[in-house]
C-alpha cells in the first residue's frame, strides 16, 4: 500500500530551476524526519542518482571516447548499457559537449535532468516518488547555488597554483 505524506508535501516551497535554493539539502531531510518512515529518509538520502542521468553520462562517455579514439566501455558505469538509449538523451549529450563554454553545457545537462525529473514526477503528487524527485531538484539547485556564488578569482588561482 502506498503511503502518502499530504502535509508535508504541501507544505514544500516550489522548486524552480535556476532560483535560490529555499533551505539546504540536509534541512529537507531533517524536516521529513518524524514525518516519514526512517527508511524513506535514508531513500531520501541516497536518491541522487537517477537511470536518465546514467544514460546521460554514458552518452557523454561514448561521445568523448570516441573524440580520443578510446573504447568506451572501459568507462560506461554499469555497462549494462544495450545500445538502445532514447535519441533525446544523445541529442542532449551532444549539445553540451558541441558547447563551447563548460558552464554552459553544464546549465544545459541540468535543465536536461531536470525535466526528466519533472516526467518522473507525473502522477506522483503526495507519495515517495514525489519527495525523492523534489530531494533531486533541491540537489541540483545547490549545485547552481554553490557556482553562482563561487569566488572565481579565487578558484583561478588555486587551480593555477
Amino acid at each position: 500500500m502506498t503511503a502518502y505524506y499530504t502535509y508535508l508535501i504541501s507544505s514544500l516551497p516550489m522548486l524552480h530551476f535556476g532560483t535560490k535554493p529555499p533551505f539546504p539539502f540536509d534541512k529537507f531531510c531533517q524536516l521529513c524526519e518524524g514525518l516519514i518512515p526512517d527508511k524513506n529518509i535514508d531513500v531520501l538520502k541516497k536518491a541522487s542518482w537517477l537511470a536518465f542521468d546514467r544514460a546521460l553520462r554514458n552518452e557523454l562517455v561514448k561521445i568523448r571516447a570516441a573524440h580520443k579514439k578510446l573504447d568506451p566501455l572501459k568507462y560506461l558505469r554499469y555497462a549494462r548499457d544495450n545500445g538502445d538509449t532514447d535519441p533525446s538523451i544523445t541529442h542532449i549529450a551532444l549539445h553540451a559537449y558541441r558547447t563551447p563554454s563548460i558552464l554552459e553545457a553544464e546549465k544545459f545537462l541540468d535543465q536536461a535532468r531536470w525535466r526528466s525529473l519533472d516526467e518522473l514526477a507525473i502522477g506522483h503528487y503526495f507519495d515517495i516518488d514525489y519527495l525523492i524527485v523534489y530531494a533531486n531538484k533541491l540537489l541540483i539547485l545547490e549545485r547552481w547555488e554553490r557556482i553562482n556564488t563561487l569566488d572565481r578569482v579565487k578558484a583561478l588561482e588555486k587551480v593555477l597554483a
